[in-house]
């Protein structure tokens, strides 16, 4: 085999970092609701189809050249009435969020926006729309990107400093650090904490996401199939992370939301119950995704 791979398969090895989380707290959670309702694919957005991802339709089939009436109506429930049901969640627990906002579906969603800066969390950018990337050519992605950045900018007033494309393809991630003004991107899986990456502008920070304690797993095949067993996953992973913060090896725990999944009311109160059952613990530092970047960039500058 050559020498050279392109995948870094060794990451922080056998001894990880101690993060030094706030406070000395043995773990760090991280609540992130994606906000995409009124970004999916849509005809009425310019798509070629239908979206046909992450909806109570599993295994839809997207509709080439029309709209589709329930996964519309599915998505608007998500802005209407589960985005706000989530936001009385976190607000009346005063616990931080990172927002994941498509730029489009902001736009479309204003309301929802200034709640969310009411509420003092963080929106960072989930691309200009909600849409798969993988076969984007690389100059179009550069080009939405920084749109996704301007419209941004226009709907919340700031500039977003964290990034996360979801559907992304084999450039996202260098594209995005070479736009130069992020303090951090979030599309990888790869570790329990932030590690950075070279990039041709230089360092750049990626804090790892989720896709296993994540809601998305209520639809898909073989995901979670009652709130139950959604608690009882997180439950689990935050047990054992923060076992590992008493061992001396604190970790951070990401929680991946979506308002059309987890807002639905057999669904949220699982995770009333494990928001309460993280906030009954002591050494437990809840934080937003741009309080870790900046936390990261203190105590672990890149080399």
């Amino acid at each position: 085999m050559s020498d050279h791979y392109p995948r870094d398969m060794i990451g922080y090895g056998r001894h990880a970092p101690d993060p030094q989380w706030p406070g000395g707290a043995h773990i760090c959670v991280q609540f992130v609701i994606n906000y995409e309702e009124g970004g999916e694919n849509n005809v009425l957005h310019g798509d070629a189809a239908s979206e046909a991802f992450l909806s109570e339709i599993v295994g839809a089939a997207p509709w080439v050249g029309q709209r589709h009436w329930n996964m519309e109506s599915i998505y608007e429930y998500g802005a209407r009435a589960g985005f706000w049901r989530l936001h009385r969640l976190f607000t009346s627990r005063n616990a931080p969020v990172t927002v994941y906002g498509v730029a489009t579906a902001m736009a479309r969603g204003r309301e929802q926006v200034a709640a969310m800066q009411e509420a003092g969390w963080e929106i960072a950018s989930h691309g200009l729309k909600w849409v798969e990337h993988k076969d984007m050519p690389e100059e179009e992605e550069r080009r939405q990107i920084a749109e996704a950045i301007r419209l941004h900018t226009e709907v919340t007033g700031e500039r977003p400093l964290g990034w996360y494309t979801g559907r992304c393809s084999m450039n996202t991630q260098r594209l995005v650090a070479e736009e130069g003004g992020f303090l951090y991107s979030s599309d990888s899986y790869a570790d329990d904490l932030p590690y950075w990456v070279s990039s041709s502008k230089g360092p750049h920070l990626v804090i790892p996401y989720t896709l296993d304690s994540n809601d998305m797993r209520f639809a898909t095949p073989q995901g979670f199939n009652s709130g139950d067993q959604f608690f009882a996953y997180l439950k689990d992973s935050f047990d054992v992370l923060y076992r590992e913060g008493q061992d001396g090896a604190p970790k951070m725990f990401n929680v991946g939301l979506h308002c059309r999944l987890v807002g639905r009311p057999g669904r949220v109160a699982a995770l009333a119950r494990f928001l309460d059952y993280v906030q009954s613990h002591d050494k437990v530092w809840i934080a937003r995704r741009i309080d870790i970047a900046r936390h990261w960039r203190e105590v672990h500058p890149a080399a």
